[in-house]
């Protein structure tokens, strides 16, 4: 291994970090994967909205689409047509953009329109204003996992066998995955429900009872960016960085075909690592804080 060949597996670290943040906001300013459930059943129970709801699938397909859009239209370019590489992952990432904000429009305009009935409106300023943002995150992410997928086939001094597309759609499911994971529980579990104690969870009875009311006026997705900006994007973003990092550290360090063997030990051995961290983690904050109040009658539920 060489400081050429670490360096970008920085690169790609670095890049898998600024896409898990992007692809989290993404989700939160669409209110796509986890939160949307509550977001769609608000106005069945009579809280209608101005947050936009664009539940196209969920997180991991969703990515995996755009990622692999991006990245077919990347390739063709520059296999067929000879056009740099920078400026295919641009093209690529602009086409995927478009789709999204096709997909988005689409999504929303059948959720809200198929919910008159609960009095919930189509809101024209939310759908001019939000979706541009959707979009710009949505062509981040897919640039990003694009521009990993071409290190890793035409750069890595052992190119990946996969084609790029593949790849792209391999670390697009990843990168939902884990935004669906870390990020969305931010929003869908502190923000929407920003008025109930902090870490107490939901009630059943409590579902479609999202927060409505913004700092100033009537809250909206942009808002609920801004909000999960501050914790729930970077946490995903490092979730993801990791990822690609050490999982690419390992098969640089050692070489995938003549010690595979030390490959996989060394993956096997970062799982390890940080299940138990975690546990480590998890159990030094019960020891910290105790049950949460309300099950012990402290305070007030």
């Amino acid at each position: 291994m060489d400081a050429f060949s670490m360096g970008l597996i920085a690169a790609m670290g670095a890049l898998a970090t600024v896409a898990g943040a992007s692809e989290d906001i993404e989700s939160d300013v669409g209110s796509q994967s986890n939160p949307n459930s509550q977001v769609q059943l608000a106005a069945q129970v009579g809280n209608p909205h101005r947050i936009y709801n664009k539940a196209i699938s969920g997180e991991p397909p969703a990515n995996a689409l755009w990622c692999a859009t991006a990245a077919i239209v990347a390739y063709t370019l520059i296999t067929a047509f000879q056009m740099p590489a920078l400026m295919a992952l641009v093209a690529g990432a602009s086409v995927a953009a478009l789709f999204n904000g096709v997909f988005s429009m689409s999504s929303y305009f059948g959720r809200n329109s198929s919910q008159a009935r609960f009095n919930q409106w189509v809101y024209l300023d939310i759908v001019r204003y939000t979706t541009p943002s959707i979009m710009a995150h949505a062509w981040i992410t897919s640039f990003c996992i694009a521009t990993i997928s071409y290190i890793m086939v035409y750069m890595l001094p052992t190119p990946h066998p996969f084609p790029m597309p593949i790849i792209a759609l391999i670390w697009g499911l990843a990168v939902g995955a884990i935004g669906s994971s870390v990020g969305d529980i931010h929003y869908g579990g502190e923000r929407e429900f920003q008025n109930r104690q902090f870490g107490c969870g939901l009630n059943t009875m409590l579902s479609g009872q999202i927060v409505r009311k913004a700092e100033a006026g009537l809250r909206n997705s942009i808002d609920n960016a801004w909000f999960c900006t501050k914790f729930g994007g970077p946490a995903t973003g490092m979730g993801f960085g990791l990822t690609v990092f050490l999982d690419n550290w390992r098969t640089t360090v050692f070489d995938p075909v003549t010690q595979a063997s030390y490959a996989i030990l060394m993956g096997v051995f970062f799982i390890l690592v940080e299940v138990a961290y975690n546990h480590y983690i998890e159990r030094s904050a019960r020891r910290k804080y105790g049950a949460y109040p309300e099950y012990k009658g402290d305070i007030a539920a």
